[in-house]
């Protein structure tokens, strides 16, 4: 029985995941959606203390906790900066990598380096009030919407999940230079509608692992997991 952690992106929480649960655990598999620390049910939480390394640890801590091996981690959009921390830090618990329309990054590099737009959200956080608080971005017209979602009712209830973030998340170099977690297996998926400026970042041919790169790539918006929840959970369901 595979073990899938769905990890979810900035501002949103683990429920960003319902649609998927219920499909890829109907084989069977186990499907765990962690809701990192400041988010969702523990935005009280939030604070300019929170960063990169706190996230690592929530998921870190749950695969030892939970004595979890043989994990599919997957990571959407920033997450993919979280993933490669838990990669490096528990690398013998990781079957499998999948970076969700995510943020790829080198040992070393902040989400910033990773997405320099990102260092626009860093400038107004700083210069706000709280110095540290980074709202969730605004809606924009379709087909981009909120977070790529479009439906009136999805938007509506994305809106309920969605909580701010907080700037050292952004400003956290990533530590992924653990030589064990090369050898783990890497996808990447790609949501190929995208807003200009957020391209993908380019995938090298060849994984650290010596293996071919293995890219998929689905045709609608970065919140795939609303937007196109049965494609995604096939495709997840293929890499367990």
């Amino acid at each position: 029985m595979t073990t899938y952690v769905l990890v979810h992106g900035a501002w949103h929480s683990g429920q960003a995941w319902a649609r998927i649960v219920p499909r890829l655990g109907s084989s069977g598999r186990r499907v765990l959606t962690p809701t990192l620390t400041g988010y969702g049910e523990t935005r009280h939480l939030m604070g300019p203390e929170v960063g990169l390394t706190t996230h690592a640890d929530d998921v870190s801590n749950l695969l030892v906790d939970e004595d979890l091996r043989d994990v599919v981690l997957v990571g959407h959009s920033y997450a993919g900066m979280v993933i490669s921390a838990v990669a490096n830090r528990v690398p013998e618990r990781i079957a499998r990598l999948v970076y969700l329309d995510a943020m790829v990054p080198a040992h070393g590099e902040t989400a910033v380096d990773v997405m320099p737009m990102s260092k626009v959200l860093v400038d107004a956080a700083q210069a706000s009030e709280s110095g540290w608080r980074v709202p969730p971005l605004p809606e924009m017209p379709p087909p981009m919407g909120l977070f790529g979602v479009t439906e009136p009712a999805d938007v509506a209830w994305v809106r309920t999940i969605l909580s701010d973030h907080s700037v050292r998340c952004l400003q956290e170099p990533v530590q992924f230079d653990d030589p064990e977690a090369d050898r783990i297996p890497r996808t990447h998926i790609h949501c190929t509608v995208r807003p200009e400026g957020f391209e993908a970042r380019r995938v090298p041919p060849v994984q650290p692992n010596g293996e071919p790169a293995h890219v998929l790539e689905l045709p609608t918006t970065h919140d795939c997991m609303i937007t196109m929840p049965d494609a995604l959970a096939d495709m997840l369901g293929d890499l367990g």
